[in-house]
């Protein structure tokens, strides 16, 4: 099957028995639906409901496993560590690798990557490092399906999490009680106010991330990664609404682009413009 190490992923562990509370206490996710044999995206706020950090977490054994981009990990463990005080538990890096995989057959010691629909695996330590080198194949699996990554797609504390669709992929649990930044993301859902949403874009031309989406020559989103013709925009889709209904074309920096919303998200394009609210550009 084919697959990818992921060099610029790292593991950090957070083992002991008051691991599991203490991140539950901590970050978006409901870490009491964690199974074995599956990694669940998750995210620590800012206080102010915006991503600091957004990791994918499985269970190693009786420890956490927090798959995390390879440069922000010194920074999620020293975050993690202000709010341990004196819980019974270690936080600490692991120089496990980290892979991708898809499609058949499935690798031992895959776990399922609940970002994606169906059919994609993470895979770890031993299990990772005889993969494949096909980080295209996955870049473009990844953007196919319209997964952003912090630190790759958007910097710390510049997005909340409905952006870039923890709300749609359980990477944001709504009934757990309490977290860091969890009344503003309540906030946001409970009152509809989610205007900005990760949307994939495609053109028979070349995409260059960073380029401005526009419609009608004004600004309603920028692309985030590409590659070739296919890419992500963080877009203002009450502003897309309308100009699909004035029958306006999308472009990014010249380049006409039809955008989509993931097959797998549950959000639709508004009926009409909205107001600005929080989360928006």
């Amino acid at each position: 099957m084919p697959s990818a190490r992921l060099i610029d992923r790292a593991v950090l562990l957070v083992s002991g028995p008051e691991s599991r509370p203490f991140l539950q206490n901590l970050v978006t996710a409901d870490l009491d639906k964690l199974a074995a044999g599956e990694a669940r995206p998750a995210a620590l706020l800012t206080p102010q409901g915006k991503i600091l950090f957004d990791f994918l977490v499985s269970l190693d054994g009786e420890a956490l496993r927090l798959d995390v981009a390879a440069s922000a990990r010194g920074d999620l463990a020293k975050r993690l560590t202000l709010y341990k005080l004196r819980a019974k538990l270690t936080i600490a890096p692991s120089d496990e690798a980290v892979a991708a995989s898809w499609d058949e057959p499935v690798p031992d010691g895959a776990l399922v990557d609940r970002r994606f629909p169906a059919g994609v695996y993470r895979l770890y330590g031993p299990a990772a490092e005889g993969a494949g080198e096909d980080r295209e194949g996955f870049e473009q699996l990844r953007l196919s399906a319209g997964i952003a990554e912090a630190e790759r797609d958007f910097p710390a504390s510049d997005v909340f999490p409905h952006d870039v669709l923890l709300d749609q992929n359980e990477g944001v649990s709504f009934r757990k009680g309490c977290y860091v930044g969890q009344e503003v993301v309540s906030r946001m859902q409970h009152r509809g106010t989610a205007r900005r949403r990760i949307m994939i874009l495609r053109t028979e031309s070349h995409l260059t991330p960073g380029a401005v989406v526009e419609a009608g020559g004004k600004p309603i989103g920028t692309v985030l990664s590409a590659s070739g013709g296919l890419g992500i925009a963080m877009m203002r889709i009450d502003k897309l609404a309308d100009a699909l209904r004035a029958d306006q074309p999308i472009s990014a920096d010249g380049v006409p682009v039809e955008a989509e919303v993931p097959s797998w998200a549950g959000y639709t394009l508004p009926e009409a413009a909205g107001a600005p609210t929080e989360g928006d550009a």
